[in-house]
């Protein structure tokens, strides 16, 4: 089996291609062992660590059409497309938005298009979308026939991919199916520009010691999986029958539906008083503005019946980041 993993540097990316080193494939030995890995980022990302396959690791921008090609020199077999500029970096710089979430998916997407007409080329392509692809006003749960009217450039960004990977699927292009991940918390490393990135950060800070700043009020409720979680949906994707999708190729993934309020008391419960005093109190109205267009809470009636599974309360989010990140227990 070859896996390409478009965004490979990225957090997801990097435990995208740990899992599935570790395990030496995906969907188990049914599925073929992994014997190739191409890696592709705009910064080159780092080669996985006791893998004996063959790797590829490249330095891309898939805004540029050149890259498509190159990306899938290779033919492989499963194509985990997760690149992308996050909500904020989208808002802020309208083309470069387009560009990257928009442009360079249906570059890659035409590549493949290419490849199949001239050699009959069928790969199965986990396109990762967001919960952004949806837009107020929202009933109390978001169900699967909810129509999607994203209020922000990003999220009409991966609205577009869907359509297009529905399309492509439906021509017979490439086997595809589109996820809808829940905000991915708590993300480790460093805040970045995301408009959601608040959510991790009053968290993961705390954990190790570290203010943070709180740019909402505690009664705004989200949509949330851990990163662990976050690979389990792709590896599932990867594998899974697709046929009983027919042309409803965009899933909404399972999660966990919790207010800001909710995620600070299960910080206290697992880390204590002193971790929640670090968090600062910061209205931010630009992040207030963003975060008031987002979904609250999901029926993913589909994806559950189709066997993603997530997690089962924030308590677990957060253990789940002390044990993959902090070694398993707080700092002293």
């Amino acid at each position: 089996m070859h896996v390409l993993i478009i965004g490979a540097a990225g957090m997801v990316g990097r435990k995208l291609c740990e899992r599935i080193t570790r395990d030496g494939g995906i969907g188990g030995a049914s599925a073929g062992a992994l014997d190739r890995l191409t890696l592709v980022d705009v910064i080159e990302p780092a080669r996985p660590e006791g893998f004996s396959g063959q790797v590829t690791t490249q330095a891309l921008d898939i805004a540029d059409p050149a890259s498509a090609v190159r990306m899938i020199e290779g033919r492989p077999d499963v194509i985990f497309h997760l690149a992308a500029i996050v909500s904020g970096e989208a808002e802020l710089d309208f083309d470069k938005g387009y560009a990257i979430n928009l442009d360079g998916t249906r570059q890659l997407f035409d590549a493949i298009r290419a490849a199949h007409d001239v050699e009959g080329y069928f790969p199965r392509v986990v396109f990762t979308s967001s919960i952004a692809v949806f837009g107020a006003p929202f009933p109390d749960r978001i169900a699967d026939d909810f129509f999607s009217t994203p209020r922000t450039s990003y999220g009409a960004q991966k609205a577009m991919g869907e359509l297009l990977l529905s399309d492509y699927s439906r021509k017979g292009l490439f086997d595809g199916i589109a996820i809808r991940l829940p905000t991915i918390c708590i993300r480790p490393g460093t805040p970045n520009k995301a408009a959601s990135g608040f959510f991790s950060n009053i968290l993961r800070e705390p954990l190790v010691g570290r203010e943070a700043v709180l740019p909402v009020s505690e009664d705004v409720r989200h949509w949330h999986a851990s990163p662990r979680a976050a690979v389990g949906f792709l590896l599932h994707a990867a594998t899974m029958d697709l046929s009983g999708l027919e042309q409803r190729r965009a899933l909404s993934m399972p999660g966990l539906s919790a207010t800001v309020g909710e995620q600070i008391e299960a910080l206290r419960r697992v880390a204590g008083d002193k971790a929640v005093r670090l968090i600062r109190r910061e209205p931010d109205p630009a992040i207030v503005d963003i975060v008031a267009g987002w979904p609250r809470d999901f029926e993913p009636k589909r994806a559950l019946e189709l066997g993603f599974t997530a997690d089962a309360s924030f308590d677990e989010i957060i253990r789940i980041h002390i044990e993959d990140e902090l070694g398993g227990s707080l700092p002293g």
